[in-house]
């Protein structure tokens, strides 16, 4: 039998008494008392935080929404299957944040930046809060930069400014998707990053936009946000969140943003569904009486910064989807009053073939003129009050009354508005092609072009445009300056086109 130091052994005791420290680890857990429909309800949480990442076993997150006396509500960030009553939860410390930069360009993730394409990873360098403070008054500048969108209408009547918030309005089916998607792919070349967020589309609606951005090449700049139908509640919930989280990386590194909020009206279908199972007291139209400060808050982190803060913007274009054409409902009327202008779209106006279907006297920019190039701003003046007697005067006609030549002059000039502003989808046009037909219409040089020739009229004159040498430095000088050239140069060439045309 070996001899056994005990002096050693001793020595080796005090040694690992000396070296030992004390290293408590706490952590804040609960336990799961409830689970069903995207929704925990969590025993033991004393310590968490509103809207804190909370971890649930088997992979899956969950967010606090609830913060009541004895338990706290959640929100599930995967599939509630995977979670169980008696499982333990854990804080994590931080509020919810989302990956964010320059990697999401072109690709198509859900709100947690996860990819849905299929083109493999993102190694995202930085992530951001998904709810933040909204810039204060005095980091903002004035909206004073044009974000062309390329359709005529909007563009000489309903003009939207690079950190404007203009509402999209009006019943399904009658291009409010259409109207979104055709700015976006107006942007090309314009340093401007689009963000499209789908709200409870259907998959094949988000796919359909996709394959569309890709065949205008938009996909280059651009970033799709998708919680589709299938979803769970709360992820149709933090969708346009985690887009407008995405956009304020690229404003705050001084770049222009576009996002589009596709749509609002099922954010907030899916926010009174996550609310009432969280047992939040309904208001009215059962909604709770927080989905005012839900989109608001939202909206208002589109903003333009001043030139201390690198002068970025984010320019958001929300949509909202009405029944029957009623703008005075519940959820329309909040997001109006939240936004700076709207553009609305009639149902009868689309069927009959006036497409985009916008109705010019509910449609308003509050931002206006500070949004428009001189060239447009000159060329527009007349066509609302043009438009909108034409419309009045058109349901007089219909009793067939003799009119005199005044009304039938102010009748003729309203057909050619109405046809001149009608629009191909995804035909989007620059600014010097809608100020040259413009003038033509406000000039009064279609009054002597039958109405059915209008369209190829117009056509020809955008064909011209690109190869005559007269009307190229026309263009260049529209183009360059914002402004129009001398009336007698535009009348001249004009008339010399109407020759060849006629």
């Amino acid at each position: 039998m070996a001899n056994i130091n005990l002096s050693e052994i001793s020595s080796l005791i005090k040694e690992q008494i000396k070296a030992y420290k004390e290293d408590i680890k706490t952590e804040n857990v609960g336990r799961v008392v409830q689970v069903g429909d995207g929704i925990a309800l969590i025993h033991g949480l004393d310590k968490a935080m509103a809207s804190e990442l909370l971890i649930f076993p088997n992979d899956v997150y969950g967010m606090v929404q609830n913060l009541e006396a004895d338990c706290v509500g959640a929100i599930l960030l995967g599939e509630s299957s995977k979670v169980k009553e008696g499982d333990v939860v854990k804080c994590s410390g931080r509020i919810l944040e989302v990956p964010v930069g320059e990697e999401f360009i072109g690709r198509v993730v859900n709100p947690l930046g996860q990819p849905m394409d299929g083109l493999g990873a993102i190694s995202a360098q930085h992530t951001r809060p998904i709810e933040v403070k909204a810039t204060g008054v005095m980091d903002r500048s004035s909206v004073n930069t044009p974000l062309q969108t390329g359709i005529k209408v909007l563009d000489a009547l309903v003009p939207i400014g690079r950190g404007q918030r203009e509402l999209i309005i009006g019943d399904r089916q009658t291009g409010k998707t259409s109207i979104a998607v055709d700015t976006i792919i107006n942007q090309k070349g314009k340093d401007v990053i689009c963000i499209y967020v789908a709200i409870g589309q259907k998959e094949s609606t988000v796919s359909n936009v996709y394959e569309t951005l890709k065949e205008h090449d938009a996909m280059k700049y651009s970033i799709i946000v998708t919680a589709s139908a299938s979803y769970p509640a709360p992820m149709l919930y933090l969708a346009p969140y985690a887009g407008v989280t995405m956009a304020e990386y690229f404003m705050f590194a001084g770049k222009d943003v576009l996002i589009v909020y596709d749509d609002l009206s099922k954010h907030a279908v899916a926010y009174r569904e996550m609310s009432l199972l969280l047992h939040r007291p309904p208001g009215r139209e059962a909604y709770p009486g927080d989905v005012f400060y839900l989109h608001s808050r939202l909206l208002e982190r589109a903003a333009k910064l001043n030139d201390k803060l690198g002068g970025g913007s984010i320019t958001a274009l929300p949509i909202i989807e009405t029944q029957a054409g009623d703008i005075s409902a519940y959820i329309p009327t909040n997001v109006i009053s939240i936004t700076d202008g709207q553009i609305f779209l009639q149902a009868d106006y689309f069927y009959k073939g006036i497409r985009p279907a916008i109705n010019a006297g509910l449609s308003v920019s509050r931002v206006g003129g500070a949004a428009q190039t001189k060239a447009i701003k000159k060329v527009s003046g007349t066509l609302r009050l043009d438009l909108a007697s034409y419309r009045e005067l058109e349901s007089f006609t219909q009793f067939g009354s003799d009119l005199d030549s005044s009304t039938k002059a102010r009748l003729e000039r309203g057909r050619r508005t109405q046809e001149i502003l009608k629009q191909d989808l995804h035909k989007t046009l620059s600014m010097e092609e809608e100020a040259m037909i413009l003038y033509c219409l406000t000039h009064s040089h279609l009054d002597n072009i039958p109405v059915e020739n209008l369209a190829k009229f117009e056509d020809a004159l955008y064909m011209d445009m690109k190869t005559n040498e007269e009307a190229k430095a026309l263009a260049e000088e529209i183009r360059t300056k914002k402004v129009l050239p001398e009336t007698d140069k535009m009348d001249t060439y004009i008339g010399n086109f109407k020759k060849r045309f006629m």
